[in-house]
């Protein structure tokens, strides 16, 4: 995999880095860390040695005094580790771990607790446009996303159509985290349906034939595997009555293009619609986590149907986003924006279309969707 460079930067203290598979967190750890002790519990004789015998890394460390930085890859394969970790913290304060991980899952339930707030998460998502400069296509983004895994490898629609086999190989049947591997398969079909969209458990339930509970602890695997993630309703102050139900979304574009089954009654623009407003989702969560100040993703819906698909909130303000996958600007396509802009009256309201100008209708600026993403950059406010 190529190495460009990411707005994620070290930081002085320990860290678990988090990111789904092929999101480059090894790369950047081998290059931002060169001179580190690194440990990599992908590798099978790794893995077994420490498995069995977690201390060793307390061994590995005081062979290695002249070692400030330990990077320990794939964390969550190994947690028993973290105790290890928690004790050297505490004995020599001059060193910093830093932990990589592709799911949370065993983390929270064995332990990130147990280094009591000694360090800090930190994520790392597909990339944004402007990582990629010239390189960024729309086009292609919609077609195979931008995980680096993916864009990087000769055959990138191969490489999407094994990507989630991978994960459920690797990561849900090794972990033993669900016991009917062809249930959660089917279910990750039918979820499809709902990426970029209002999420109904029951819904996915129905067109999977599970249990409801089943259902539920199905979307906690995904959401702990860092696959996929939902935005909650915003209701500050609010001035209507709004729906309650969260909205869910692959975490990259490609991604939900590999799982999204494809057949004579689907609409081509139905599919492109929603990859379009997923890939804007992705990108707003990696500005967010990368700015590194107190914002939050939210959606809005009213009772009455009204919705704004984004809304950002926090201490760099409020946005209103709408997304439509059209290269023309119609009045209905702005009806939401502006029921938002006049009860959150301090709001900028931006409507990103498939067109090439740059506009302002009313209270609403409209940009070109690709312009907006390749200048979206962590330093700088959405607009």
């Amino acid at each position: 995999m190529k190495l460009l460079d990411r707005y994620l930067n070290p930081l002085n203290q320990s860290f678990f880095l988090f990111g789904p598979r092929g999101t480059g967190k090894s790369l950047w750890v081998k290059e931002k860390f060169k001179n580190a002790l690194f440990i990599d519990f992908l590798e099978p004789e790794t893995f077994r040695l420490y498995s069995a015998y977690p201390e060793r890394l307390r061994e590995f460390v005081d062979a290695n005094r002249d070692k400030k930085d330990i990077v320990v890859d794939e964390i969550q394969k190994v947690p028993q580790v973290l105790t290890v970790i928690h004790s050297l913290m505490e004995e020599r304060k001059g060193l910093r771990f830093v932990m990589t991980g592709s799911s949370s899952r065993k983390i929270k339930r064995t332990g990130a607790d147990l280094l009591g707030g000694r360090a800090v998460n930190v994520s790392m998502h597909p990339f944004m446009a402007s990582e990629l400069g010239e390189g960024f296509s729309l086009e292609s983004a919609l077609q195979i996303g931008m995980l680096p895994l993916v864009r990087f490898s000769e055959n990138p629609l191969e490489t999407l159509k094994g990507y989630h086999v991978l994960y459920i190989k690797e990561e849900v049947q090794a972990e033993a985290l669900v016991r009917n591997i062809p249930a959660f398969s089917r279910f990750l079909e039918a979820v499809s349906f709902s990426h970029a969209s209002v999420l109904s458990i029951s819904g996915v339930a129905r067109e999977c034939a599970a249990e409801r509970k089943t259902v539920e602890g199905y979307l906690k695997i995904l959401e702990d595997l860092l696959l996929g993630f939902q935005v909650g309703i915003f209701s500050k102050r609010a001035k209507r009555r709004l729906v309650g139900h969260s909205k869910f979304y692959f975490f990259d574009a490609g991604v939900f293009r590999s799982l999204r089954p494809k057949g004579p009654l689907d609409r081509p623009e139905e599919i492109l619609g929603v990859s379009l407003e997923g890939l804007a989702a992705q990108h707003l969560r990696a500005w967010i986590d990368y700015r590194g100040r107190e914002n939050k993703l939210f959606y809005w819906r009213t009772q009455k149907g009204l919705e704004v698909d984004f809304i950002v909130y926090g201490e760099d303000g409020i946005f209103a986003i709408e997304v439509k996958n059209s290269s023309r600007i119609y009045p209905e396509s702005l009806k939401a924006l502006e029921a938002f802009k006049q009860d959150y009256p301090g709001a900028k309201c931006l409507l990103l279309y498939r067109g090439s100008e740059r506009l302002k209708k009313g209270n609403v600026l409209c940009l070109p969707c690709d312009g907006f993403l390749s200048a979206l950059k962590p330093e700088g406010l959405i607009c």
